[in-house]
């Protein structure tokens, strides 16, 4: 159905007798067709005005795209900036190819003055959720406005942790100088672990290897009981083939996490890698039908069974599990 036609059926329930929630639906259904235009907002806030009761109760719990799109609006209207961002988050996370940040109260100063940073972060956050690409022109194009909200909350005194979140947002988009930058400003507020664990993430989209193992190694500084810091630098590690190495930072991970099974499961395949042993293997036939990973689970079989002259039999157990993915 066309904007007009969405909007004249919403008139038409709003003013006519109709259901409200209905009239609502229609009023979202015009505003994913603009998301710019500002009359599909005036009838939602006549709807809320009039028929208040009904419409919160229509948008308390949404489960469809058209109740996300006016609880976003309502809340705003509402003056809880927070979770107006948080809905319009996961409506762009949804559907990341519409311009939806360019809703006209999303620019309006009384909603970016009192949008907190961890509000924005935790929003910026629900727009990756999705496993969406986000990392195309139009969808940077959509998301102009919300890269101006993060600049401009941003340049306010901000915990570094939410500064860090937003640059998560900024690496999905590809804008990894932006996220790179982002991070260097939340190290001079503060320097906090996940800043580092941000930066690391965006170093390997880059391809910088030993950036990102930099980054990991001076987050694993700021918290050294950290055990799933270890992991992601063995991970490293076994990626450029040095299993020992691999195999000894989980050593040291379960020195502080002894019961966690991926972790036990990574150090059993790099051993296996390492050195061979089939008690190994054993283990990590045992532990991998608990991981919760599916592609973690397969790639560390792939490496445990890279080691040569291991028992028939029990790689044939490993392509099994592997296959029942």
């Amino acid at each position: 159905m066309s904007r007009s036609g969405s909007l004249a059926l919403a008139r038409v329930m709003a003013h006519c007798g109709g259901s409200p929630a209905e009239a609502a639906a229609y009023a979202a259904g015009a505003i994913a067709d603009d998301p710019a235009d500002p009359e599909p907002y005036k009838l939602l806030a006549d709807l809320g005005g009039a028929s208040a009761s009904e419409i919160a109760a229509a948008v308390a719990a949404p489960t469809e795209l058209w109740q996300f799109v006016a609880a976003s609006y309502l809340r705003f209207l509402n003056g809880e900036m927070d979770q107006a961002a948080g809905f319009l988050g996961l409506v762009i996370g949804y559907r990341p190819h519409t311009a939806w940040a360019f809703a006209p109260w999303f620019s309006d100063e009384r909603f970016v003055s009192a949008l907190t940073a961890a509000g924005l972060a935790d929003a910026s956050l629900n727009i990756t959720d999705y496993g969406t690409d986000l990392d195309n022109d139009q969808v940077r194009e959509n998301l102009r406005p919300w890269f101006r909200a993060i600049e401009v909350v941003c340049a306010r005194k901000s915990a570094a942790a939410d500064m860090a979140r937003m640059a998560i947002l900024l690496r999905f988009c590809g804008c990894t100088d932006e996220s790179l930058a982002l991070c260097e400003r939340a190290d001079s507020v503060e320097r906090v672990m996940l800043t580092e664990v941000v930066r690391a993430g965006t170093w390997r989209r880059l391809g910088n290897r030993q950036e990102t193992a930099a980054a990991f190694r001076r987050a694993l500084q700021l918290e050294p009981s950290n055990w799933s810091l270890y992991l992601d630098l063995a991970d490293l590690a076994a990626e450029d083939g040095d299993f020992p190495a691999a195999a000894d930072l989980v050593s040291q991970g379960l020195a502080h996490e002894p019961h966690d099974v991926t972790l036990r499961a990574a150090g059993a395949a790099y051993r296996v890698r390492a050195t061979g042993s089939i008690a190994d293997l054993d283990l990590l036939l045992e532990l991998a039908v608990k991981l919760p990973h599916g592609g973690y689970r397969n790639a560390l079989i792939e490496h445990a069974l890279g080691k040569q002259d291991l028992p028939s039999h029990r790689i044939a157990a490993a392509r099994r599990l592997q296959m029942d993915d």
